[in-house]
């Protein structure tokens, strides 16, 4: 089915709020995308069909009455890491499990501004990986090209993006999940500062490097997408103050001086930028110097940034693994970072999370010469549906940080970072480029992204259509 393409957030919103369409209208679409998709990309773990129909119909209501909120009437996904009342949050793993009883405080705060929650999108097992694949649902693929992944660990929200099933989706990034599969899908992801969308019930997820995000076609969208569901819980432990990313969108961000970073940060195994990517950030930075900025070859003092990261993942990965009903279930690679995590989780993340202001301090200095830094999102185009899927922990560890050693830093630092499209590489295959700032700098990101965009229209260019086989489940 061929998705409307004036449906994204922004349009939708106002195209409601004027009375030009109806909310059930929209879902309906969207309900009906998403069935004849769903043997093909599968996108969805779990469909809110019923659920949906029924928001939507309380949302015309509203909107008759004249109620006026953000998003009132328009649907979105989110991840399956997030709670959504009534439903099970499985988080990519085995097992039938429990509907919860109350929604995560970013899906709260989606509701409160009017969204209809129409689905939970696919994720790889606890988001530990750059592709979205496994036995608890098969293979989530690229609308691009369905014999790549999307890309992981939010897979499932960007494919469902790409290919129009929804105009936005919350996904989470721990170590590039929302902005590496925004890079193979040709979108804008946006990673905010830790703690602008709370992550809540959880108040640290994974201790400190997980945040939630949002995916979208354009700047517009994804900011205004940001703005609903930013906001904290009363106990959450990490509250920045409040920015106004959609304000940003028609802002001239001034002429910036930025760092183009191509060399990948530390990481125990070898990682190259292979050259067609390369070519593509370039050209983007290329782009920036023809707007005015300045564009230098810089790379930001990272050290040895990796140590600091792999305690506070892993020992996240053992407390996921505690807490799931069904263990036997689980991937043999997630319980050997368990037991990593278990051994790591005391003095070792101890001495992690004293690090994290040091780095800030001294990653931070880079930003008094420069005011943004240019990365790519990955160092490849995204790879073949199952080439990741069987190898063992070592492998994978390799093949994950060959391909996508750029992102992570920023998860330590806990600082904002945009994902936007940098163009094709071989075989029509979409690759990204970061911009990365210090803390609370998504205006400035946003504003640049969206010059950026106004210039390179790269929202005009969609997925071809095509056939794809039907999806079984991987054994």
């Amino acid at each position: 089915m061929t998705p409307d393409r004036s449906e994204g957030l922004t349009e939708s919103a106002r195209a409601l709020a004027d009375g030009e369409l109806t909310s059930q209208a929209l879902v309906e679409r969207a309900l009906a995308r998403i069935e004849a998709t769903q043997g093909s990309l599968n996108a969805f773990r779990i469909v809110r069909s019923e659920a949906a129909l029924a928001e939507a119909k309380a949302a015309d209501e509203e909107l008759a009455a004249g109620v006026r909120k953000p998003l009132l009437g328009v649907p979105v996904a989110v991840k399956d890491d997030m709670d959504v009342a009534g439903e099970p949050t499985a988080f990519g793993c085995q097992g039938e499990f429990p509907p919860v009883a109350a929604d995560g405080e970013a899906v709260r705060r989606l509701r409160a501004a009017g969204a209809v929650i129409i689905g939970k999108t696919n994720t790889c097992e606890f988001g530990q990986w750059p592709f979205t694949e496994g036995p608890a649902f098969g293979a989530t693929r690229n609308p691009w090209s369905p014999e790549h992944t999307p890309g992981g660990s939010s897979g499932g929200s960007a494919a469902a993006v790409a290919a129009g099933l929804v105009p936005a989706a919350l996904g989470s990034d721990g170590a590039g999940s929302v902005r590496i599969p925004a890079s193979w899908t040709h979108l804008i992801g946006i990673k905010p500062q830790r703690g602008r969308i709370s992550t809540w019930p959880r108040g640290e997820s994974f201790h400190g490097i997980t945040v939630n995000g949002t995916l979208a076609r354009t700047v517009a969208d994804a900011a205004l997408l940001l703005d609903a569901a930013s906001g904290n819980h009363d106990l959450d432990p990490h509250r920045p103050p409040a920015v106004g990313a959609a304000e940003a969108v028609g802002r001239d961000p001034g002429r910036l001086r930025i760092a183009l970073a191509l060399k990948p940060p530390f990481t125990a195994v070898p990682a190259r930028l292979q050259p067609e990517v390369q070519a593509q950030v370039v050209r983007l930075a290329e782009k920036l110097g023809d707007l005015g900025h300045t564009v230098v070859e810089a790379d930001p003092p990272y050290g040895q940034i990796g140590l600091t990261f792999v305690p506070r993942a892993t020992a996240g990965i053992a407390e996921r693994v505690r807490e799931t009903p069904f263990p036997a279930l689980l991937d043999r690679r997630t319980r050997g970072a368990a037991r990593l995590g278990e051994l790591l989780g005391g003095a070792p993340l101890r001495v992690a999370r004293r690090a994290e202001t040091v780095l800030q301090r001294r990653i931070g200095a880079f930003f008094e010469t420069y005011d943004v830094i240019l990365a790519p999102t990955t160092a490849a185009p995204p790879p073949r549906i199952g080439a990741l899927l069987n190898l063992n922990g070592f492998a994978t560890d390799r093949a994950m940080i060959a391909a996508c050693p750029y992102a992570w830093p920023w998860n330590v630092l806990g600082w904002p970072g945009v994902n936007v499209p940098a163009g094709f590489v071989t075989g029509q295959l979409p690759v990204g480029a970061q911009l990365l700032g210090p803390a609370n700098s998504e205006p400035l990101l946003v504003s640049l992204a969206a010059q950026l965009e106004a210039e390179l229209r790269w929202h005009e260019a969609w997925p071809p259509p095509r056939q794809v086989a039907s999806d079984t489940p991987a054994a």
